[in-house]
């Protein structure tokens, strides 16, 4: 029978993000408004009108991923492969002592096989090579993630593998809930997303949303005046989900309670102020069981285009008021990680609760007169709450919204 109550609890961080490997390193340079953003090094961008991008730093596959796996991954899945093992050391757990099927892994990703099929085509180009088509490709890519992590680490539990753009991470996180809920113990989820090749940012620039601004503190200002756009980038981030029984018995250490989800769907896509995402923020509370007034901060999703920026502030100004709670967008400093992205977002709200900080939004000079949010710029700003409110907006009409919560606030931590 399934359990509808139970609140997991989050016990291990795995961090792959242009703003650092590792949770420390993204933390850090988030909460002082370090920029990951810059031009892009994987390609050669310069006959493209976008040549900036978030881009993972220092990370060199061959010192994180067993060499056998390689041959047959892509950089996006060797990325998927790092954080996601970085969040099972930092859990503590010995899956060795768990029984076959109690631990599972649910992932999430949108912009998957761009990579895989450039390469596909360059084996085509070159003598002898061979081609696997693009459909292929890209189906390939939304299920190897799951697949290569649970073969790696042996999670025979239940796998998934969630397609809903930016809101991959949090519907990620969502499936996993049901899956602990239903008797698995542990679960591994989350995103680790991007496609920074040439195929890849050509799909990209089709969709008319990227900044072309060449400037990286200019290019990417979400609820800004000058917002045109967004920065387009690469990584993510895993976490471990246990049942809070199972957690207690091993004594782990706990970053924090996923207290609430909910995920609807835009009636109208077409329609920038559709009311899904207000939806989404009102059921994710209810499910949480708390109210408005018990939101510390709101990690907004933060599109960078003035319509969605707009439909997006009043979502929030109608659950909280007009700049009634303070709202961070530190995808700024990462460019939108697509399925990535959310994952990211809900780990340093854990964070911004344990040390009672908002990190700010960099490069955001000017909010909007249009939209009515009390977004932090300029520096961090103390925190004063035990539960932070995440959202993600995917393009078609998701969106997901998650509560996490602290015991209480531990103050800023070294």
């Amino acid at each position: 029978m399934t359990d509808t109550t139970t609140r997991p609890v989050i016990t291990g961080i795995g961090v792959a993000a242009p703003t650092g490997l590792g949770a420390r390193a993204h933390w850090t340079a988030t909460v002082e408004g370090t920029s990951g953003i810059g031009e892009i090094t994987r390609f050669d961008a310069s006959g493209y009108p976008v040549r900036l991008a978030g881009q993972v730093p220092g990370f060199e596959a061959a010192e994180h991923i067993p060499s056998r796996l390689l041959p047959q991954t892509d950089h996006m899945t060797r990325l998927a492969l790092y954080a996601a093992d970085e969040a099972l050391k930092d859990s503590g757990l010995d899956l060795a002592a768990l029984s076959p099927y109690e631990a599972g892994v649910a992932s999430a990703s949108s912009m998957g096989g761009f990579e895989f099929g450039q390469r596909e085509l360059q084996n085509l180009w070159s003598r002898g090579g061979r081609f696997v088509s693009a459909y292929q490709s890209f189906a390939w890519f939304y299920a190897v993630n799951t697949g290569q992590i649970s073969i790696r680490h042996g999670l025979k539990g239940p796998s998934s593998a969630v397609v809903s753009d930016q809101a991959g991470g949090l519907d990620a996180i969502g499936h996993a809930r049901r899956q602990i809920r239903k008797g698995t113990k542990v679960m591994l989820a989350g995103g680790v997303d991007g496609a920074l090749c040439p195929l890849g940012l050509a799909g990209q620039l089709a969709s008319g949303r990227l900044s072309t601004a060449d400037r990286a503190d200019r290019a990417y200002l979400p609820f800004d005046e000058a917002a045109s756009g967004h920065v387009p980038g690469e990584g993510g981030a895993y976490v471990v989900l246990e049942h809070p029984a199972e957690a207690e018995r091993r004594g782990a250490h706990v970053y924090g309670e996923l207290a609430g989800y909910a995920a609807t769907f835009d009636p109208d896509p077409a329609a920038p102020d559709a009311d899904g995402l207000q939806r989404a923020i009102r059921a994710a509370l209810a499910d949480a069981a708390v109210e408005p007034a018990g939101i510390a901060v709101v990690f907004a999703d933060a599109a960078g285009a003035p319509a969605a920026d707009r439909a997006e502030a009043a979502a929030i100004a109608s659950v909280f008021g007009a700049r009634g709670v303070p709202v961070a967008a530190p995808k700024t400093q990462t460019g939108r990680l697509f399925a990535g992205g959310a994952t990211l977002d809900l780990v340093s709200a854990l964070l911004a609760l344990r040390d009672g900080s908002v990190p700010p939004t960099a490069h955001v000079t000017a909010v909007a007169a249009d939209c009515p949010v009390d977004l932090v710029t300029g520096g961090p700003r103390r925190l004063t709450g035990d539960a932070a409110l995440v959202l993600a907006r995917g393009e078609g009409g998701f969106n997901a919204a998650a509560v996490v919560t602290v015991t209480a606030p531990a103050g800023p931590t070294t």
